[in-house]
C-alpha cells in the first residue's frame, strides 16, 4: 500500500528541518539531530506518571556474561533507567530490560525515555532501560557485553526493582532489538535460565552486504536510508568481516531453537524489513513461539510516533499489542 498519509506529513515535517544526510554527518552532529528529532516529535506527555530511577549496576568480573569484565579484573558500572508504572507497588511486576535504538551511535536514554513510559504504563511493566555504550567509541563488541551482562543482573536482581524474577524479558527497537535477540542468544548458550520473552521492533538482523529486497526497495525516502545503514555498521565493526559474526548478525547464528517467545514488528518502507521477516520466521521453523506483526504503509522507527504530531494510530495499536503480548506469557 502507499506510505500513510500522516506518516508522509511526519516525513515532510523532519525534511523541513533542513538535516544533511545522516551519512554526511559526524557522531556527534548525528546524535544532535536525533535527539532533535526525537523532542519534536515523541514527546509523549501522557505518560508522564511513570516513576523514574536512575541506577547504577556493577557487574562482577566472575561469572559476567562477557569476557571482557573478566579481562578487566574488577566488576564495571553500567547506568539504567527504571521506569515504573503508576500504582507499581502494588504487587512484582513483569520486567522489560530495554535496549535503545540508533545504529548503535546515535541513540540514548534519553532519545527512549518517552517509548519507556509509554510501554511501562500501556504494559503495566517495570521498563530497565540500559545505557549501553555506544560506538564509534565504543566499537563492536562492547554494547553486546553492556546489553547481555545487564540482562545477567536483572536476572538476578528483579525483585529489588519491584519485578518478577520469573517474567523477565528483554526487548528494543532498531539496533536494540538487534542486542536483544543478540543476549538472548548468548544466555542461552551459557545456559542462564529465566528470561521469558523477546520484544524486537524492527530488529536489524544480517549484515548490508549483500543487500536484501528491502534495503533496495526503500533505500530513500522513508526515513532510514541504506546509505545510513552503511554508515552505522560502519562507525560500529571494526572489521567488516566482523558482520559475520552471529553477535552482530542474529540471523547468522547456528541455531535459535531453545530462545524464548518473541513479538517481532516489520514495518513496509524500512531498508531493514526483509532481514527482520526472515529472524520471525527462522525463529518459528526452529521452535520459538512467534508473534509477527507486519504494519503497511509504515517505515522504520514509526512505532515511537505513538503519541504526538501527526499521531500515528499504527504506532499506539503496535504499543498496545506489545503490551499485550507481555502480559501473555
Amino acid at each position: 500500500m502507499p506510505v500513510d498519509l500522516k506518516l508522509q506529513t511526519l516525513l515532510d515535517a523532519a525534511k523541513a528541518l533542513g538535516h544533511p544526510p545522516t551519512h554526511e554527518l559526524t557522531p556527534e552532529l548525528a546524535r544532535q539531530h536525533r535527539a532533535e528529532m526525537m523532542e519534536r516529535f515523541v514527546a509523549m506527555p501522557e505518560y508522564a506518571g511513570v516513576r523514574v530511577e536512575a541506577r547504577t549496576i556493577v557487574v562482577e568480573a566472575e561469572g559476567s556474561a562477557s569476557a571482557d569484565f573478566a579481562s578487566r579484573g574488577a566488576g564495571r558500572e553500567i547506568g539504567v533507567r527504571v521506569y515504573t508504572p503508576p500504582g507499581g507497588e502494588r504487587g512484582p511486576l513483569p520486567v522489560m530490560v530495554f535496549f535503545h535504538g540508533g545504529g548503535w551511535v546515535t541513540g540514548t536514554l534519553e532519545t527512549h525515555d518517552p517509548y519507556c513510559r509509554a510501554l511501562a504504563t500501556e504494559a503495566d511493566v517495570v521498563v530497565v532501560s540500559v545505557d549501553y555504550r555506544l560506538a564509534p567509541e565504543h566499537k563492536f563488541p562492547a554494547a553486546v557485553e553492556d546489553c547481555t551482562a545487564a540482562t545477567e543482573w536483572v536476572l538476578a536482581h528483579a525483585g529489588e526493582l519491584g519485578g518478577d524474577a520469573s517474567r523477565v524479558m528483554v526487548g528494543g527497537d532498531s539496533a536494540g532489538a538487534t542486542l536483544a535477540a543478540v543476549a538472548a542468544l548468548l544466555l542461552r548458550d551459557k545456559g542462564v535460565t529465566g528470561l521469558v520473552g523477546q520484544m524486537l521492533l524492527y530488529p536489524i538482523a544480517g549484515y548490508y552486504d549483500p543487500p536484501t529486497g528491502s534495503y533496495l526497495e526503500n533505500a530513500e525516502g522513508y526515513g532510514l536510508t541504506r546509505k545510513a545503514m552503511i554508515w552505522f555498521w560502519d562507525h560500529y565493526l571494526s572489521d567488516k568481516a566482523e558482520g559475520k559474526d552471529f553477535r552482530a548478525a542474529p540471523l547468522l547464528a547456528a541455531s535459535l531453537a531453545g530462545l524464548p517467545r518473541a513479538f517481532v514488528v516489520t514495518a513496509e518502507y524500512d531498508v531493514l524489513r526483509d532481514e527482520g521477516q526472515a529472524y520471525a520466521r527462522r525463529m518459528a521453523d526452529e521452535g520459538v513461539k512467534v508473534t509477527h506483526v507486519f504494519v503497511p504503509g509504515m517505515n522504520h522507527a514509526f512505532a515511537a510516533s505513538a503519541n504526538e504530531f501527526p499521531f500515528l494510530t499504527q504506532a499506539k495499536d503496535v504499543l498496545r499489542q506489545a503490551a499485550g503480548w507481555v502480559n501473555a506469557g
